[in-house]
């Protein structure tokens, strides 16, 4: 199931991080994505600059439970970065479900299977049913982000 997102953009900024980034629509290597870059640091506790979006107007569930996971697209600077999904019954906004990719200097097509998400901060399990926002992050270290994403997809 493709997915169109209405990417916004957060950073540790909200927190009193210094990270620094956007998030804009561009053409990257004959591909229309939307690429997150900036500067991330971990000066005065922060760390990360993200791209998410909520999968249903509002902020409500989709029901995911007929997929085995996320498929996206992806170009970068060959650094790591994480998928993290919120469910509802998340109520932290520390808590998530996390994996990692590495975006290559080429697009590449990334499959991350629902399995492969741990949980961060939470002890709920997993429930794709309950699945509210996806989102790429630059985190944890201190770097330059460069991330594109063309598409985004729940795969069978």
């Amino acid at each position: 199931m493709d997915l169109n997102p209405d990417w916004e953009y957060v950073a540790d900024t909200v927190m009193g991080g210094v990270s620094d980034g956007t998030a804009a629509r561009v053409h990257v290597q004959g591909r229309h994505a939307m690429r997150l870059t900036g500067s991330v640091s971990t000066d005065n506790n922060g760390g990360f600059i993200q791209m998410a979006f909520d999968l249903s107007p509002g902020g409500g569930p989709v029901d995911a439970s007929g997929w085995q996971g996320i498929e996206l697209d992806v170009r970068g600077n060959g650094e790591e970065y994480d998928v993290r999904l919120r469910t509802e019954q998340l109520s932290r906004p520390w808590q998530s479900f996390r994996a990692s990719f590495r975006a290559d200097h080429a697009w590449t097509t990334v499959r991350i299977s629902f399995d492969d998400f741990a949980p961060h901060r939470t002890d709920v399990a997993f429930d794709p049913a309950y699945l509210r926002r996806i989102g790429i992050l630059a985190v944890g270290r201190d770097f330059t982000a460069d991330v594109a994403v063309s598409g985004i997809r729940l795969y069978r």
